[in-house]
């Protein structure tokens, strides 16, 4: 599984193939995206249009939350391979800690032993869910992708995880710049003294870390900067500066949160009915 990745979260449909396209051309070979991003079929006509071949790209979906449950699960990572354009997937995950879970990840194991999937793993799964989903499943997740970046570092998870053998991927890296990420006096420090700019330093703080990265954009400059990020190294001290500015909590929302909990089953309930939701600004 390579380490850095280009991920394709709101990326509109238009777009898509242009930038899947774009990103592969510049040297990205892991690409991420999942069946509630409505643009698979976009992604698979760019991978199958690229000229690479199949077995150079590592190519990552989710399973949405309305499609949990065994059968459904099953029928749903078929579908995904079909718009993909693949006989196969690097990795499946289960998006979302809610709903029949278990029932989904159990179609996952069985698509692995079939040789359809070559690895399973689960997404925004908090530390606890990760450990009773490791204990409790008949093969354990190999990736669990969630929110990490350096207002949210996720220093006790990552160890929770090292102990698991569990690979955690950050489906966030630059926080979507909230908190003013772009500007922290810390960050601009440090990318001064490399000639870099602070998104390449955010970059290269998670790969000496060993998480796995997916930054997105659609502009292709803003692509080859951030695949640009192997050629320096972060010192001892810039890594310990970098962890001072941990603000340990969410950007975003808490999965803990009953409120947020009801917003994701309001949701799956109205996909049901419109089979659609394109249109919702709401980050999952």
């Amino acid at each position: 599984m390579p380490q850095l990745g280009y991920g394709v979260y709101q990326v509109t449909k238009d777009e898509c193939e242009r930038c899947v396209r774009d990103a592969l051309k510049i040297g990205y070979r892991l690409i991420d995206t999942t069946q509630s991003y409505f643009n698979e079929e976009e992604v698979g006509n760019a991978i199958a249009k690229s000229g690479i071949p199949r077995d150079e790209i590592f190519l990552t979906t989710k399973v949405w939350i309305e499609h949990y449950g065994y059968e459904r699960a099953k029928v749903s990572v078929l579908e995904s391979m079909r718009k993909l354009q693949v006989d196969y997937l690097d990795l499946c995950l289960l998006h979302q800690p809610f709903a029949d879970a278990y029932g989904a990840y159990r179609a996952l194991e069985e698509l692995y032993d079939e040789g359809k999937i070559r690895a399973i793993g689960i997404s925004n799964f908090y530390t606890d869910r990760m450990v009773d989903f490791a204990s409790f499943n008949r093969i354990k997740p190999m990736v669990n992708q969630v929110e990490i970046h350096p207002h949210n570092q996720q220093t006790e998870a990552k160890a929770w995880h090292d102990k698991y053998g569990i690979q955690m991927e950050a489906w966030a890296p630059f926080g979507e710049g909230r908190g003013d990420m772009f500007h922290t006096p810390e960050l601009q420090v440090i990318a001064e003294k490399y000639g870099k700019s602070v998104a390449q330093v955010i970059l290269r703080w998670h790969l000496q870390r060993g998480i796995v990265i997916i930054p997105k954009s659609t502009h292709l400059e803003r692509m080859e900067e951030n695949f640009h990020v192997f050629d320096f190294s972060l010192s001892e001290d810039d890594m310990a500066v970098i962890a001072t500015i941990d603000k340990k909590q969410s950007s975003f929302f808490s999965h803990t949160d009953p409120n947020m909990v009801e917003w994701f089953v309001k949701m799956v309930e109205e996909r049901k009915q419109q089979h659609d939701c394109t249109k919702d600004k709401k980050n999952w």
